[in-house]
């Protein structure tokens, strides 16, 4: 069974940054893509990023470009979101998914329990 456990959210001031944490368990970790995906308040969940088995490729919506890096550290089975300059905007409950591919990420059946992140103005 196909575990993700996130972690690293938090509250912080605008312009600043954090990073969140992924830690898989369940399935063979570096043979498959791993994405972030968040939740805002009264909204859709939108794509953040996702990455490949490898981290050869990465993918980025185009509000986090230059701020957001998605890497991935097969040894210990976890995927990173390092978030920089913060904006009230990136204020979500954030999930991370595992899937075949950067294509098929956007229809995981495997989703974490997600992790706070608070902005504040």
């Amino acid at each position: 069974q196909v575990q993700l456990v996130e972690s690293g959210g938090g509250l912080v001031q605008a312009g600043g940054s954090l990073r969140l944490s992924c830690e898989a368990s369940g399935r063979t970790f570096n043979s498959y893509a791993m994405g972030w995906f968040r939740r805002a308040p009264g909204k859709e969940r939108e794509f953040v990023a996702a990455i490949s088995w490898n981290g050869g490729s990465t993918n980025y919506a185009d509000s986090v470009k230059g701020r957001f890096t998605i890497s991935r550290d097969n040894a210990k089975n976890t995927v990173y979101l390092q978030m920089n300059s913060l904006k009230p905007e990136d204020t979500a409950v954030y999930y991370c998914a595992t899937d075949t591919s950067l294509t098929t990420i956007y229809h995981s059946r495997y989703w974490g329990q997600g992790t706070q992140v608070a902005v504040s103005s």
